[in-house]
């Protein structure tokens, strides 16, 4: 009796241990076809916008366009942190040298003492761009709804997205799927400390907005019409606010 009870513990030690193995395995196969997944549409989202960047003076090939886009980056108390004072400049130069007569500062200013778009655009007039030809989207609070925003509150059409080039590809993927024509700048002047850990992080994001394209939800904010063919200074927050 003894001998066939050791018998049956035994048979089912090899059970759980074989359900054990099979556990393992199947999670193993799921984390293997996810990562799969992830990095397949990680590469989809690069492969098929790259064509889209632009550089040198490439920028006088594709014709008129309505805006440059500036997609913000973090702000140092009143100054542009290192990465955005590069996006800032090369919309500057795309605008000084005639390729667009509008800026869209498009950043984050969800909180009263937090302010992305006010500290682009004085940035911006601190380097000879008129106030009114510099819009605030005072509610891009991610790639995507800048985005977004850009075209269905600004009516903007044909646009110039400047940003990093890691970032480039998401913003032009989401662009495309919102029907903008959209040309991406690279802004990369410098190296970056961090740009491992965005570069890891851009993969999730790619992967985020890519489904985001698919079903394309409204922004939390979106609110008048404003055409960026007009007067920038009507994103002002105050009357006169950047009159000398």
């Amino acid at each position: 009796m003894q001998k066939e009870k050791l018998e049956v513990q035994e048979s089912l030690k090899g059970s759980h241990l074989k359900m054990i193995k099979l556990g393992i395995g199947i999670l193993i196969a799921i984390i293997l076809l996810g990562c799969t997944f992830a990095f397949g549409i990680n590469a989809y989202v690069k492969y098929s916008t790259k064509k889209y960047i632009i550089s040198n003076r490439d920028y006088q090939k594709i014709g008129k366009v309505d805006c440059v886009i500036v997609l913000g980056a973090g702000i140092w108390g009143d100054e542009p942190s290192p990465m955005l004072k590069d996006r800032i400049m090369t919309a500057v130069e795309l605008y000084q040298e005639g390729v667009v007569s509008k800026i869209i500062m498009s950043g984050d200013h969800g909180r009263e003492n937090y302010d992305e778009v006010k500290v682009m655009k004085r940035y911006a007039i601190e380097n000879g761009v008129p106030s009114e030809d510099i819009f605030m989207d005072h509610a891009g609070f991610s790639t995507y709804e800048s985005i977004y925003r850009a075209k269905e509150i600004f009516q903007a059409k044909k646009v110039i997205i400047v940003t990093q080039e890691y970032h480039l590809y998401r913003a032009l993927y989401i662009a495309s799927h919102l029907g903008l024509e959209a040309y991406g700048m690279p802004a990369d002047k410098r190296s970056y400390s961090g740009q491992t850990y965005r570069e890891l992080r851009e993969i999730l994001a790619r992967n985020k907005d890519f489904i985001q394209c698919i079903f394309q939800p409204k922004p939390k904010y979106l609110g008048d019409i404003i055409p960026v063919s007009g007067d920038g200074n009507i994103t002002n927050d105050e009357e006169n606010e950047f009159s000398e």
